[in-house]
C-alpha cells in the first residue's frame, strides 16, 4: 500500500440519476466527480487533517511476509445457520430482513424482493483460487440456491468485496447492479450487460422498485492489481425500504464524513459497520473497534450491526478481538448491538436477543 493523500473538498450536493438505463461511464464522466484527480486518472479521499498516516508499501508487505501471526484464524468451527428455500420463502414479505452471509456479504429481503451487498461466495479473497486468505466457514447458502436478485450493491473493488466467480455465477439472476464510479467496467469486462449497471458518485441517489439507494462517502482506497490503484471509487450506501433505513459503511477509516452522513441521511435504523482488518500500519483505511463505535454514534443510528470480520484472515489482530472490544463498549455505552451468527436473519425493527456467539471458541 502506498501512503494516502487527499486534496479536494467534496461539495455538499446531491444528484438524482436518470430513471432510464445508464450509458457506459467515460473518462469525461469521471472527470466531473469532485473526487477525481484528472491529471492522475485516480480518485482520492476527502481531506482529513486528523487522519493518522499509513506506513509505506515496503513496511506493510515486509510485515506480512516476515511477521508471524497468532490467533488470527479460529481453531474451533464458527457457527453457521444453513439456509434453505423454505426459510427464505417464509420471511415476511411486508418487512425488511438482513441475512449475514459472512465478512461484509449480506443478502437482504426488502419487502419481498431480494438484494445482495458485496457478495463473496468464493473460497478465498484472492485473485487466484490456490492462494490468499481462505474462508473460515462455508457460506450459509449455496451460490446456486441464491434467489433472483432485484439489486446488487458493491462498495468497492477489493477481492474481499468483489468476487469474480460470484459475479459470473449470478449473471442472468440480477436485475440491476449499483456500484461506485469506475467499478462498472469490471462488471462489463466479466460479461455483465452494460444496461444493467448504474455507477454512482458520492451523494447520488436512485429509487429502484421501492428502494431508495444513496451512495455516500467513505475513507478507503481501491485497486485489484499493482497498477490500478484508486482508478475506481469506493463508497458507503444508504437503503430506504418503506419506513426502514439501512446504512452500510463499506470499508472505511474513521473520518468526519460519518457525522455528515448522519445529518444528510438521518434516522438510520440499522448501521452495518466495518469492524475488522484494522492495524496501526494502515489506520486511514480501516477503523479500530473504538472508532467503529464512534462512527456509529456520529451517524446517530439505532442499531449497530458488525461486519467485516469472522470470515477471512486479513490483518494481525486476533479473530475475536473486533467482536470482544465492540461488545464491551456497547455494554458500557448502552448501544443496541447486533452480532448475528453467519446465516442468521435480522428483521429490521423486530426485537431480538443478541448473543456473543464467539465466546468460548478458540
Amino acid at each position: 500500500m502506498k501512503r494516502f493523500t487527499c486534496g479536494c473538498l467534496l461539495p455538499l450536493f446531491s444528484a438524482l440519476l436518470p430513471n432510464g438505463a445508464q450509458a457506459e461511464v467515460t473518462e469525461d464522466d469521471l472527470a466531473r466527480s469532485p473526487q477525481y484527480v484528472v491529471q492522475e486518472h485516480r480518485f482520492q479521499n476527502l481531506p482529513n487533517p486528523d487522519a493518522k498516516p499509513n506506513r509505506g508499501t515496503w513496511d506493510i508487505w515486509s510485515r506480512f511476509f516476515f511477521q508471524s501471526k497468532e490467533g488470527t484464524v479460529p481453531v474451533d468451527a464458527i457457527p453457521v445457520r444453513m439456509l434453505d428455500k423454505a426459510t427464505l420463502d417464509g420471511l415476511d414479505n411486508g418487512s425488511n430482513h438482513i441475512i449475514r452471509l459472512g465478512h461484509s456479504s449480506h443478502m437482504l429481503k426488502l419487502r419481498g424482493k431480494w438484494w445482495l451487498i458485496d457478495p463473496v461466495f468464493g473460497p478465498r479473497a484472492s485473485p487466484v483460487s490456490w492462494a490468499g486468505p481462505k474462508r473460515f466457514h462455508p457460506p450459509p447458502l449455496a451460490l446456486e440456491d441464491v434467489p433472483p436478485i432485484e439489486g446488487l450493491i458493491l462498495s468497492h473493488d477489493h477481492y474481499d468485496h468483489l468476487d469474480v466467480p460470484t459475479i459470473e455465477a449470478l449473471k442472468g439472476r440480477v436485475k440491476r447492479y449499483f456500484v461506485p464510479l469506475g467499478v462498472g467496467q469490471h462488471l462489463r469486462d466479466w460479461g455483465v450487460p452494460a444496461e444493467s449497471i448504474e455507477e454512482f458518485d458520492w451523494w447520488q441517489e436512485r429509487e429502484w422498485n421501492g428502494v431508495k439507494i444513496t451512495a455516500a462517502p467513505a475513507q478507503h482506497f481501491s485497486g485489484r492489481t499493482l497498477w490500478d490503484r484508486n482508478r475506481t471509487l469506493w463508497a458507503s450506501w444508504s437503503l430506504r425500504s418503506g419506513q426502514d433505513h439501512i446504512f452500510y459503511s463499506g470499508d472505511s477509516g474513521y473520518f468526519g464524513g460519518f457525522k455528515t452522513i448522519g445529518e444528510r441521511l438521518p434516522k438510520i435504523d440499522v448501521a452495518l459497520m466495518e469492524n475488522g482488518a484494522y492495524d496501526s500500519y494502515w489506520p486511514m483505511v480501516h477503523m479500530t473497534p473504538e472508532e467503529t463505535v464512534q462512527a456509529f454514534q456520529d451517524l446517530r443510528a439505532g442499531q449497530l450491526y458488525l461486519v467485516h470480520n469472522s470470515t477471512f484472515d486479513l490483518a494481525f489482530h486476533g479473530w475475536r478481538d473486533p467482536l470482544e472490544r465492540v461488545a464491551a463498549l456497547a455494554k458500557e455505552r448502552g448501544i443496541n448491538l447486533a452480532t448475528p451468527e453467519i446465516g442468521e436473519v435480522l428483521t429490521v425493527g423486530k426485537a431480538r436477543e443478541n448473543r456473543n456467539w464467539w465466546e468460548g471458541l478458540r
